[in-house]
């Protein structure tokens, strides 16, 4: 499945997908197809590439909030806590959000641990990607 952020299957399993500058060699995410980003460069040359699957857990926090209108939540499915993890991708000198994966508590996250991207789905349905420490029970 390829939704524009992320490519599920094939050789490389699940990945985060970004693009690569041609002219600057920088790398974003999400993906842009228009111009480059980096401010000094304006490059229109994109390439997508793959994330890196790996990284270190660089901060993180607990939503124990309901979001705030306008953002559609059934008033009657009970709130849960979630987990944000901002994930710091070495190769790509960038840092990722994303939910943490479902079994994964507070006690099971440390800045500078290592976490891989895996497949999700938040409460909507929607496909997305979360993060799982390395090691963690699938």
């Amino acid at each position: 499945m390829v939704d524009g952020w992320f490519r599920d299957g094939g050789a490389d399993g699940f990945v985060l997908l970004g693009t690569r500058c041609a002219d600057c060699s920088a790398v974003f995410f999400p993906r842009e197809d228009g111009f480059c980003r980096n401010p000094g460069c304006g490059g229109e040359a994109l390439a997508e590439v793959a994330l890196s699957r790996y990284g270190t857990v660089w901060s993180y926090t607990e939503g124990r909030y309901r979001p705030p209108p306008p953002y559609a939540v059934d008033p009657d499915v009970p709130w849960e806590p979630y987990l944000l993890v901002a994930v710091e991708l070495a190769a790509e000198r960038m840092v990722v959000l994303g939910q943490a994966a479902p079994g994964v508590t507070l006690a099971d996250l440390v800045v500078g641990a290592e976490v891989e991207v895996v497949p999700g789905v938040l409460g909507d349905g929607a496909a997305t990607w979360h993060w799982r420490p390395v090691g963690a029970a699938r």
